[in-house]
């Protein structure tokens, strides 16, 4: 039987863990330590790394861990990225034949242009792109292209689970409601995200489907929102501008 399991990292990382038997494969290991303990506590053996964009929280701990386990390293090459060992780009499949899982590839630029996610079914790892009720910043490229990639995603099944990088959602809450103050499924993932924070428990994995009802990124056509923010002078209410109109109060927010 596969498992995740969320290994807690940096400030607010989340190292994802598969499982089945006694083999494991990691996704975005910002450090090591968290990652050895847990293969050692688990008696596993660490396979292979999946790697979904080279910022720092998300690979420092590659080199000391292929320094004890001397795996496959996947992700998109970049210049900046030494650690990656098997290329992947748009369209391709990553069978990873330990945990009888396959994965495909697609490109999702507009937080870092080497930003892949991985995709199996019900199941997504999508770094930075898409967190719960948010998104991440435009680092590199266009808004334009992380408003398309964030669409890309959010075509997936409802049920698909999303295991987002970061525990961002109580963060992120106070923004969604403020897009749309009378949205009842952001009220009552605000509270759901309440409990389950005052009882240390992570709100990732989450939904699709909850995305698309209370992330505002995904939310660009909504009446309320586009209301909300007519008020802070927007007039163009095409979805890319909508979108665009969010990023900004949102870095002002």
């Amino acid at each position: 039987m596969l498992t995740i399991t969320a290994i807690p990292a940096l400030e607010d990382n989340y190292i994802w863990l598969l499982r089945r038997e006694r083999h494991a494969v990691v996704v975005d290991p910002g450090e090591a330590a968290p990652v050895l303990d847990y293969l050692w506590e688990n008696s596993l053996q660490l396979d292979a790394i999946l790697c979904t964009h080279r910022h720092h929280d998300h690979v420092d701990g590659i080199e000391e861990l292929r320094g004890v386990y001397n795996v496959p390293v996947h992700g998109r090459s970049h210049p900046k990225n030494p650690h990656i060992t098997h290329d992947l780009r748009e369209g391709d499949h990553l069978r990873i034949d330990v945990l009888d899982l396959e994965f495909d590839i697609i490109e999702v630029p507009g937080h870092l242009d080497d930003h892949i996610a991985f995709i199996a079914p019900q199941t997504l790892f999508c770094g930075d792109v898409m967190f719960g009720a948010g998104c991440g910043r435009n680092f590199e490229g266009t808004l334009a292209q992380l408003h398309h990639s964030l669409q890309r995603l959010a075509a997936l099944p409802g049920d698909t689970l999303v295991y987002c990088a970061h525990e961002y959602t109580a963060y992120n809450l106070p923004f969604a409601l403020a897009c749309e103050p009378n949205n009842p499924d952001i009220l009552r993932r605000t509270t759901e995200t309440k409990l389950l924070r005052g009882a240390n428990l992570p709100t990732v994995p989450f939904t699709i489907a909850m995305e698309k009802a209370t992330n505002p990124y995904l939310r660009c056509t909504s009446p309320e929102l586009i209301r909300t923010l007519s008020t802070r002078g927007l007039t163009d209410t095409r979805e890319l501008a909508v979108f665009t109109a969010l990023r900004d109060w949102r870095e002002h927010f």
